[in-house]
């Protein structure tokens, strides 16, 4: 016995060790500036997001603030819609699919028939004296204390530039030094690319004011700099000279409240901020800040190994795997990237992470970068949980708050049913409505979907409390699914209709996808009524209903039917694959159950092929590890971790320099959805058991992970060589029954909260 206590303490301590060295050196970095805002980095405390692009003589850093849209509070919903309800309806039964999609666009589209788009904020410009000769360059995004960092030489000097944005202080902070006395000097301003905007400067500050156009919104940005240098104003600009060392600190607001409200005063609140980190310094802001970041960051660890090539730059790393897809440490990179940029973009009391995190430098941004429910916003939160950063989950939750009060207008007004609807399109006024157009706009999957959300945080937490409180936002959703539900003429099943599957085929009764998500809803419902005990008489009129929801089917080709009808085309390699939902994220197709429609899903997937955009490939990667098929499911991440192709839309898919994926152009969900995908390789426990390496590719023989969340509140720790595990520990945090399975072995123990449990790798107690 002692013998094996002390086999585990060492490799514990091997893990712990091992797993420093590999997050050490978890960087992105680059030997020359960014040129384009792809290639720079990103710094963010979930409300203040800034990309530095590492200039010389010029430094540029564009900077956000999430709560800057165009717009003002709106009710999209159309109050006559639900009047042409049963006339669209039987238009599709009758096969009139162009006719109901005419009657739709006119009649029961949201009013406007589009949202707003998501604003950049300003620039902060640095513009270095008689910089343009330099040697020794070096640019930085360091993960492990989320930092930029940039570095030169000139005439032999050496300087040195950091940048960070503090969740704790709500600042943006930038330090400059030089290594000889008084030679820094450089001019300092701020500016934006909005047409209202005003910038006053007052002795160590400088204040830029900006009024959305279009918009009831406004905006103030403020920065100061303290030096110990001198400071003056020359033509409008903050001019620093005979400096070693200097500290920039900005904070951004505006008079968005809430989704209802607009009367906040950002020109109070920006200076209360700065004043709080007046007495301190930047060493004091720097250490708070790598406080508050590793309290969450360090929770996780992941390794691969290491062949040198995380010594190149990033770029290059990139640009390589293409050819050659052998950088185990740059698949690590990959989801503690995804890691950082959660913690970047979505941290409690901010608002969810849209299409581009908070990054946006584009007035009229792609797709709005907006919140699009129809996959993309749901993918930003998939690995959430599994990589240990369960309270960056909680920005979602308050969105789904808010549609629970604008989609019941919607779900009164359009469906003239109780309860609360969300389509597939959302922007911060929390438009719940169908927008764009009548052929994908309508989509009636967006409050089960996000209500999968509320249920997979209580699996991965067993937190009955946060349960018993988002109880209501998933009852709500299933109140308006169970009377939407429509009694199909010609099958008698229970049918969604109208909808669409997402964004394919036009507008449809029956989506397969729809029918899939209306499912897990009232089975989740139903277990929440159970563990909580409450409300059975609702969830009691769910249970028959389930039974009667159009079933998946498998269709002529062997495949899973995409729709009611039998019509799939073998040759469509849309980048949608909707009706695979049931495999991932959800569970109802499994090979465990129902082997022949996991057989068909399958085939469904290699008909639609392999290529796609970035969050597509993303997706496809978490499907075929459900499917465990690692090397299938690597192939398609060697497609992720290469150079995007192309920048105006075409479908391609990748990585730009910065990591950034490409749809193209940049969405962060195929970063978040990629991370997914790579641990779903190495665990997947949506069965009711933990299953470790269920689907590990032969290119990633040897790893180690600690740190990583499994359903039922169980925290990992574990690595394998040549593609055989080891060792696991398993720390229960809730006291539930463990099922642990590795290939052939399985074990079930009972478990008590907080303790730790030890196992080699053929599952023996250790």
């Amino acid at each position: 016995m002692q013998r094996r206590n002390i086999l585990t303490l060492f490799f514990v301590l091997f893990l712990l060790i091992e797993g420093t060295k590999a997050q050490e050196k978890l960087k992105l970095s680059y030997i020359q500036p960014a040129t384009e805002w792809t290639e720079a980095l990103p710094v963010g405390n979930g409300s203040l997001g800034a990309m530095i692009y590492g200039g010389v003589s010029l430094e540029h850093i564009q900077f956000n603030e999430e709560t800057l849209w165009r717009g003002q509070p709106h009710d999209y919903s159309n109050k006559d819609a639900g009047d042409y309800l049963n006339e669209i309806r039987q238009l599709l039964t009758e096969g009139k699919q162009m006719e109901a999609q005419k009657l739709a666009q006119q009649e029961f589209m949201s009013e406007p028939l589009q949202q707003v788009h998501y604003q950049p904020f300003g620039d902060i410009y640095i513009d270095f004296k008689n910089h343009d000769n330099y040697t020794n360059y070096k640019r930085e995004l360091n993960l492990n204390n989320a930092i930029g960092s940039v570095s030169y030489t000139v005439e032999g000097v050496e300087y040195k530039r950091e940048v960070l944005s503090s969740f704790p202080d709500q600042i943006i902070a930038v330090n400059l030094t030089s290594s000889k006395s008084k030679a820094l000097n450089f001019d300092l301003w701020l500016d934006a690319i909005h047409e209202d905007k005003a910038v006053k400067t007052n002795g160590s500050t400088q204040t830029l004011e900006v009024k959305v156009k279009d918009g009831a919104l406004r905006g103030v940005a403020t920065l100061r700099v303290e030096t110990n240098g001198t400071i003056k104003t020359v033509g409008g600009k903050l001019q620093i000279s005979k400096a070693s060392k200097a500290t920039i600190y900005l904070t951004a607001a505006t008079n968005y409240i809430d989704f209802e409200v607009v009367s906040g005063e950002p020109e109070k609140m920006v200076p209360e901020i700065l004043t709080k980190v007046a007495s301190t310094n930047f060493k004091a802001v720097k250490e708070k800040h790598i406080s508050d970041y590793q309290s969450l960051y360090n929770r996780f660890e992941i390794s691969f190994g290491d062949n040198g090539k995380s010594k190149n730059p990033t770029d290059q790393r990139i640009s390589d795997f293409s050819s050659d897809p052998n950088d185990p440490q740059l698949v690590a990179l990959y989801v503690a990237y995804a890691r950082y940029l959660t913690l970047a973009s979505s941290r409690p009391g901010t608002k969810p992470a849209t299409l581009q995190g908070i990054w946006n430098d584009k007035l009229t941004p792609p797709w709005f970068s907006s919140y699009t429910t129809n996959i993309n916003l749901e993918m930003n939160y998939w690995p959430v949980e599994m990589y240990n950063l369960s309270e960056c989950h909680e920005p979602l939750f308050d969105l789904i708050e808010d549609l629970s009060i604008t989609g019941a207008k919607v779900a009164k007004a359009h469906y003239n049913a109780e309860g609360w609807i969300a389509h597939h399109n959302i922007d911060i006024w929390r438009g719940a409505a169908p927008v764009n157009a009548s052929h994908h706009g309508i989509w009636l999957g967006g409050a089960a979907w996000l209500s999968t959300h509320i249920w997979e945080h209580y699996l991965f937490t067993q937190d009955k409390d946060f349960l018993q409180e988002k109880y209501p936002l998933m009852r709500s959703a299933a109140l308006f699914y169970s009377q939407f539900l429509y009694e199909d003429p010609t099958t008698g099943y229970l049918i969604s209709s109208p909808s669409n599957s997402p964004e394919i085929g036009g507008l449809v009764a029956g989506p397969t996808m729809d029918h899939q998500l209306i499912r897990a809803l009232f089975r989740s419902t139903i277990e929440a009524s159970e563990i909580l005990n409450t409300d059975q008489e609702f969830a009691s009129t769910l249970e028959p209903m389930i039974a009667k929801i159009a079933p998946n089917q498998i269709g002529k080709h062997g495949q899973l039917q995409e729709w009611l009808e039998d019509k799939d085309d073998p040759e469509n390699h849309h980048r949608h694959v909707s009706h695979l939902w049931a495999v991932h994220p959800g569970n109802e197709i499994n090979y465990e159950d129902t082997p022949d429609l996991m057989e068909a899903a399958k085939q469904s997937l290699e008909y639609r092929g392999d290529n796609g955009t970035g969050w597509s490939l993303a997706w496809k990667i978490n499907f075929w590890s459900r499917f465990r098929d690692g090397d299938h499911a690597y192939k398609l991440l060697h497609k992720l971790l290469s150079p995007a192709e192309g920048a105006d839309g075409k479908e391609g898919g990748g990585s730009y320099p910065n990591l950034f994926d490409a749809h193209p152009p940049f969405q962060i969900d195929g970063n978040f959805g990629g991370a997914s995908g790579i641990l779903e390789m190495i665990l997947q426990s949506h069965l009711d058991k933990i299953e470790l390496l269920p689907a590990l590719p032969t290119a990633l023989p040897e790893g180690r992970v600690s740190g990583i969340v499994a359903r039922g509140g169980f925290e990992l720790s574990f690595s394998w060589e040549e593609g055989r595990l080891i060792g696991i520990s398993v720390l229960s945090k809730s006291g539930m029954p463990c099922v642990l399975k590795y290939k052939d072995n399985t074990i079930e123990f009972e478990t008590e909260a907080g303790r730790t449990y030890h196992f080699d790798g053929l599952l023996n107690k250790k």
